[in-house]
């Protein structure tokens, strides 16, 4: 999907996948939007630096994480009991793609099903520089028309690379959390053995804001777990 298209998001529909059951929940006014815990996007790296076996570790990784009990757990311990992801995956200025539409996620069976399409998912973006500012503004969008009240929004984003396309990211974040958003970082440091640093500066930030590095992609299963059980509890990091 590309930025001219952006208008089109807003009438995406939510899918709700729960008890082997599948419902649309469209847009509509705030008052008649379902109440949620978290809506949360992942920002999936698809820049020239990585590779078919490095997408594929990614998707396969949250994959992985969306059929754990711990994570069902943790979603069902929340005030409200559901949360809603989106998968987007990005490269340049103008490359980014949301894969399908929101998926709430208030069952196991939910979660497995949302497991499920991840894996199933190819790569669909062509591979381009890296541009982190215009994916977080790209998510940001995403968040803004979405068909749901969250508790808390978020953009989780991957990367093993610095930003080297498109706008100022210190720009583009400090916009995206004015807006009340958060954005959590995971830096893989295969490239980069200092992009820890560099995410931690100019790249996560807001409310509760983290980051968990990884040394390679091989570890980017066990961390994206780790990640997601804090983003839906709700992390007190900063």
């Amino acid at each position: 999907m590309n930025r001219s298209r952006l208008s089109a998001i807003g009438l995406l529909f939510g899918l709700v996948m729960a008890a082997g059951t599948i419902e649309l929940l469209a847009a509509g006014p705030a008052a008649e939007r379902p109440e949620l815990d978290l809506a949360l996007v992942l920002g999936v790296d698809c820049s020239y630096s990585v590779d078919a076996a490095e997408f594929g570790l990614q998707m396969q990784g949250l994959a992985q994480a969306f059929r754990r009990s711990d994570i069902h757990e943790a979603i069902r311990s929340g005030a409200k009991g559901r949360i809603a992801v989106i998968v987007m995956e990005w490269s340049d200025d103008n490359k980014q793609q949301v894969l399908g539409s929101w998926t709430v996620i208030d069952t196991p069976a939910s979660a497995v099903a949302f497991a499920e399409h991840i894996a199933n998912s190819g790569r669909e973006l062509a591979p381009g520089s890296t541009a982190i500012g215009d994916a977080l503004r790209f998510a940001a969008s995403v968040l803004a028309t979405a068909p749901f009240q969250a508790d808390r929004r978020v953009v989780d984003i991957s990367s093993d690379g610095y930003n080297n396309s498109g706008g100022v990211v210190t720009i583009a974040r400090d916009d995206v959390v004015a807006g009340g958003i958060t954005i959590n970082g995971l830096p893989i440091l295969n490239e980069f053995p200092t992009l820890d640093r560099y995410f931690k500066q100019q790249v996560i930030g807001g409310p509760n804001h983290f980051m968990i590095a990884v040394r390679d992609y091989d570890a980017f299963g066990s961390a994206i777990a780790r990640k997601l059980l804090l983003e839906i509890t709700g992390p007190g990091v900063s």
